[in-house]
């Protein structure tokens, strides 16, 4: 009954915010009820049209963003750390830019030990006031080696953003690491809260653009993998996903298809929200994209509320999935 309280309200929401669209859903609710229109609605959210006129006025500099209020952008070429934060109009503009020193060595990191900064995009999980001298007064522990890090085989870990030695001397590049000096550290400090703070580090490239398009067609094919989920359909489900695919805990398409299978065959009624939707670009790599989401999901057997993390491509204008969390 909740569960039926709180779609009747999403669909109220729905209405006031689409009224030309209003009247055929109000008919057919008026004649057959909620569950009537429900699959409808659904189907709605997987169309382009609805993404297109939704993301008219977005910012959307770095990509679809609903979770972070903060983007730091590393670029190591320039040795800079950017803080942009969002305005009273949901803009993202720049707060801070900060000199920053990185790894020896030039590249993306693979290995422990290799002495390069990641290539990638972090969340930053921990903040640490109790540190070794060398690093100064804090330190930002990043998500590395993160899900697509994974799937690619690297390894290491310790990727810290952390101020300067107060005690020691010290080289003009880090182990892997990003270092700024200890007022910036301080400054940084004050103007984030890691929990809606993004990292994205990039070898040369500040921003990566993506066009309203391509961020269209990317969440209508979300929310039209969504769809096939909902309602058991294992070949369009399936078909979302590439022959490469290995989930986060290894295992791989053929597995994946038989688990999937035997899962849609249950035929249950399932609900799927996605919130705090965000996809961005990945710092060089062509058409790939990091969609992550908080998931609440319930059916009969099963239910499930926490986040999701999708590395996707884009071939041929098709969403294909090559790793998930």
């Amino acid at each position: 009954m909740q569960n039926k309280n709180i779609f009747s309200i999403l669909v109220f929401v729905t209405l006031l915010s689409f009224p030309l669209f209003s009247s055929d859903v109000l008919t057919q609710y008026r004649l057959h009820g909620i569950d009537n229109i429900e699959k409808q609605l659904d189907a709605d959210l997987a169309k382009i049209e609805y993404w297109n006129q939704y993301l008219q006025n977005k910012d959307t500099s770095f990509g679809y963003i609903e979770s972070y209020a903060n983007v730091l952008i590393c670029d190591k070429s320039l040795a800079k750390l950017t803080l942009y934060k969002q305005d009273l109009n949901s803009t993202y503009y720049v707060k801070k830019e900060y000199n920053a020193f990185t790894g020896e060595a030039k590249g993306d990191k693979y290995r422990e030990g290799d002495l390069k900064t990641p290539i990638g995009i972090y969340d930053l999980t921990k903040k640490i006031t109790k540190v070794d001298s060398f690093y100064g007064p804090m330190a930002f522990v990043t998500s590395y080696p993160n899900l697509y890090d994974k799937y690619k085989g690297k390894n290491g870990s310790g990727i810290w953003i952390h101020g300067l030695p107060t005690e020691q001397e010290r080289d003009e590049f880090t182990k892997g690491c990003i270092a700024i000096n200890n007022k910036n550290i301080k400054c940084l400090d004050k103007n984030i809260d890691i929990r809606n703070t993004l990292l994205i580090i990039n070898e040369s490239i500040t921003t990566q653009e993506i066009s309203k398009t391509t961020l269209s067609k990317l969440l209508a094919q979300l929310y039209s993998w969504r769809f096939a989920w909902i309602y058991s359909d294992t070949e369009a489900y399936l078909n979302f996903y590439t022959a490469e695919f290995r989930r986060f805990d290894g295992m791989n398409k053929e597995a994946f298809v038989k688990y999937k299978t035997r899962v849609f065959n249950k035929q249950e009624d399932k609900k799927i929200i996605f919130k705090d939707i965000n996809i961005i670009p990945y710092p060089n790599e062509e058409d790939t994209y990091r969609i992550s989401f908080e998931e609440i999901y319930k059916s009969d057997s099963f239910s499930f509320t926490g986040n999701k993390v999708l590395i996707v491509k884009l071939i041929n204008n098709k969403l294909q999935i090559i790793t998930e969390q």
